[in-house]
């Protein structure tokens, strides 16, 4: 950059990555299983050169492209046409036929597109038009997906295999299952809290899956877990970070211009969601855990008093270097200003020579053996002491990414290169402390470097090749118009029904988010469908909250990132178990159901958004019951609560998780949800309103077709003052005459216009809570229900061995 040598734009960038990984997957992957394992063939030579050279296209003829945009020469077609085959050729050399044949029928729906059924019918393109768009420019193979590969994936991989090459992988194995073992499924439990704790920060599925799953899903398999089991709940754990708040990929800053709310609601309403997503996948785990037979390891003897102590101090400890490595990094910050990098670097290089003395001390920990079973935990402290250098690598990523926010791709740099140096000088170094031969210990460093190098760049084939992939999936989105299309024909299909019309929006906004990232993902979504779930709701009577709509969208477009046949979470973590990319997301996309199921929860009871909550007491049991229903749909789910479950059972124990969720659509069978006032108490119900409530109206008026509306809409009204303020906080003016009110002004970009709301609509009546039975009667059902599957099953257990 000082020198502007060898600085690449993103396109650039992403042409580079994908001729090293198409020339890497031939010369790296057999054509078929009878092919020679000892040379390479001179045709894959030739192919891999005929990759390389189709992948590097944009960025060898990059100006010359640039010049004559919508004009391609025979020679840009037959690369592009060349390239494009190619690429499904390392597909299915490095991942297996099922992605190529995705990718071969949304290819075919491109010049199909005069011959689908009505509804799915477009114009299609020539052959010029399809190759340019998805070869060509940045909108199919080079687009975003591959970007994503490009910009950070490959550094936080290469940044995780070199840190195994130093021994940090077999470090944190062993320290795991020092503090985890003892529980049933530790290194799968450690995978989901470590992600939700990522996910708070982290702006990106992806990047939770190649930052933690290095560590975490080797770990679950030495359990026992699949490596498919094993990617698919740390994809699941990882695009959940992406709901978590605060930051959720960004997301949560740009709702608050959409849905016209502070910040600090957003989160707050984010918050119960989230948590009781990640808490049900904790439960998953340990049901997986129970389901293979994963029996808890025994830990060391240990009077209790001793236990608490050894854990009190531990704790504190931890909790006092945080604090001194937090305040004395700001105070060098601050002191130095400028030269505070270079100061820094040095008091870092000094904790790592003196870490790497106090280490040299012990004995190396022996390597394991990941086929061995375990049979008795390591202590803690014996296995910290031996590796306390590798925790600087980590500190280095986590305080670029956490505090000094840079970019999940600059943040991998920076612990990249630290780790790099640690590769080269820690066996030095260690050799330099014992007395022991140091050249012979710059050599191994030296060839650890290289082979963690190596290693790194085969591990990326899969991912590069799978994202440039599903570029062409995603290419064809945006050539054919599918995505807008789909949203055309919502009404029409749903004929009114509002939850075929949510399972319609959902499976749209899966398809919008395929391969964006959660960004782009969120505004995308956000514009296209937003608006339908609130028009088509408000007409249905029901009176859905616009932050619940806007959830309802964003959760339904994370989920394309592990929902086959474009889960980018999914295919990243596949990279790293060594499985089948589809395998592991459809089975990571029956783990995430119990995400999945949120949104249509808070669409229909707005209390799981912490909506209409009055008291300490009614916050308490709302965050209570949908904990617990959340975990009986996750034990549904799985067909196991204590024991293994018969269909019905799991079957009550849906009925029972749908109760605890909805136990008003049981009252509302028998009695009606609204007492019905005439227009006329609309101020007088404003006035009396308590503060941070909504009023619920029925409005009628014209569209711009002409044709006339009723709608059923949900207005918030702050503090108490002045009714007619109230309503103006939200954007709405109305004036009565008699029993008549009607809305006057409807502020631009208020709440009111955001709902649909337009002058001249009027108030036709304003609901109000009706008196009817406690919801406590359905949720008490419920919970007796419960009780007495967990008694049949709990007199069925299996008998302790």
């Amino acid at each position: 950059f000082v020198f502007g040598i060898g600085v690449l734009n993103d396109t650039e960038a992403r042409a580079i990555h994908l001729a090293f990984a198409l020339f890497l997957a031939y010369t790296a992957y057999p054509a078929f299983k009878s092919s020679s394992r000892v040379h390479i063939p001179l045709i894959d030579w030739v192919l891999a050169l005929a990759g390389a050279f189709a992948g590097a296209y944009l960025f060898l003829f990059y100006n010359q492209l640039a010049l004559r945009p919508g004009q391609p020469t025979l020679m840009d077609l037959v690369t592009a046409g060349s390239g494009i085959l190619l690429l499904l050729e390392a597909t299915r050399r490095s991942l297996g036929l099922p992605m190529v044949g995705v990718a071969a029928v949304f290819m075919l729906f491109t010049f199909a597109g005069p011959y689908m059924p009505e509804a799915l019918q477009h114009k299609g393109a020539s052959l010029q038009r399809f190759l340019t768009h998805q070869w060509l420019v940045t909108e199919g193979v080079f687009g975003i997906a591959l970007g994503v590969s490009t910009s950070f994936v490959f550094l936080f991989v290469l940044f995780g295999t070199l840190l195994d090459k130093a021994g940090a992988g077999n470090w944190l194995m062993q320290l795991s299952i020092a503090l985890l073992g003892h529980l049933r499924g530790g290194p799968a439990k450690v995978a989901v809290v470590s992600s939700a704790l990522n996910g708070v920060v982290s702006g990106s599925s992806v990047s939770n899956v190649v930052s933690g799953g290095i560590f975490t899903i080797p770990l679950m398999k030495r359990t026992g877990l699949s490596g498919v089991k094993a990617g698919a709940i740390e994809a699941s754990s990882s695009i959940n970070g992406q709901i978590m708040p605060p930051v959720m990929g960004a997301a949560a800053f740009l709702m608050v211009e959409y849905v016209g709310i502070p910040y600090s609601e957003i989160i707050k309403h984010a918050a119960l969601p989230a948590i009781a997503s990640y808490i049900s996948l904790f439960y998953i785990v340990h049901l997986e855990a129970v389901k293979i037979g994963t029996a808890p390891i025994p830990r060391e003897r240990m009077e209790a008093k001793t236990r608490l102590l050894r854990t009190g101090l531990g704790l504190s400890g931890t909790i006092a270097i945080l604090c001194l490595l937090y305040y004395g990094v700001q105070g060098i910050q601050l002191a130095f200003g400028s030269a505070a990098p270079t100061i820094l670097t040095l008091v870092a290089a000094a904790v790592y020579v003196a870490s790497v003395w106090f280490s040299s001390r012990y004995e190396d920990l022996s390597l394991d053996d990941p086929n061995a079973p375990i049979i008795s935990l390591p202590r803690a402290w014996d296995v910290v002491r031996t590796g306390l250098d590798f925790i600087i690598p980590l500190v280095v990523l986590l305080w670029c990414l956490t505090v000094d926010q840079l970019s999940p791709g600059l943040s991998a740099f920076w612990g990249t290169l630290t780790v790099i140096g640690i590769v080269a000088t820690r066996k030095p170094l260690l050799a330099l402390f014992r007395n022991q031969s140091i050249p012979n210990a710059i050599a191994t460093g030296w060839d650890d470097l290289v082979d963690g190098l190596a290693l790194g760049a085969r591990n990326m084939i899969g991912i590069a090749v799978a994202t440039a992939t599903a570029g062409i999936v995603v290419g064809t989105v945006t050539l054919t118009g599918l995505g807008l299309m789909m949203t055309e024909f919502v009404e029409f299909l749903s004929g009114g029904n509002v939850i075929i019309m949510l399972l319609l929006i959902a499976m749209i906004s899966l398809v919008l988010g395929m391969g964006i990232p959660t960004t782009a993902n969120y505004i995308l979504v956000a514009t296209l469908m937003a608006p339908v779930v609130i028009e088509l709701g408000a007409q249905a009577g029901l009176a859905i909250p616009l932050i619940a709509v806007h959830l309802f969208v964003f959760y339904f477009g994370i989920m394309a990132d592990i929902t086959p046949p474009v889960g980018l979470a999914a295919f990243a973590a596949a990279a790293i178990s060594r499985e089948d990319p589809i395998a592991t997301g459809f089975q990571g996309a029956l783990y995430s159901l119990r995400t999945a199921i949120l949104p249509f929860v808070f669409i229909f009871n707005p209390a799981l958004l912490l909506i209409g909550i009055d008291s300490v007491p009614h916050l308490i049991g709302v965050v209570a019951i949908s904990l617990i229903a959340i975990l009986l749909f996750a034990a549904a789910t799985m067909n196991w609560f204590i024991t293994k479950s018969r269909l019905w059972e799991s079957a009550i124990l849906l009925l029972a998780c749908f109760t605890l969720f909805r136990p008003d659509w049981w009252l509302d069978q028998f009695y009606p949800k609204y007492r019905e006032l005439p227009a006329r108490e609309l101020l007088a119900q404003v006035e009396r309103a308590p503060s941070d409530t909504r009023i619920t109206l029925v409005v009628e008026g014209l569209n711009i077709e002409g044709e006339t509306v009723r709608k059923t809409v949900s207005v918030p009204l702050g503090d108490p003052k002045e009714p007619r303020l109230r309503l103006r906080a939200a954007g709405l003016g109305v004036a009565g005459a008699g029993n008549k009110v009607t809305i006057t002004n409807v502020a631009f970009g208020s709440y009111a216009k955001r709902l649909g709301l337009e002058a001249g609509y009027e108030v036709v009546s304003v609901l109000e809570p009706a008196q009817r039975p406690s919801q406590i009667w359905p949720i008490g059902g419920g919970l007796i229900a419960v009780g007495l599957i967990a008694l049949l099953q709990w007199r069925r257990r299996p008998a302790p061995a």
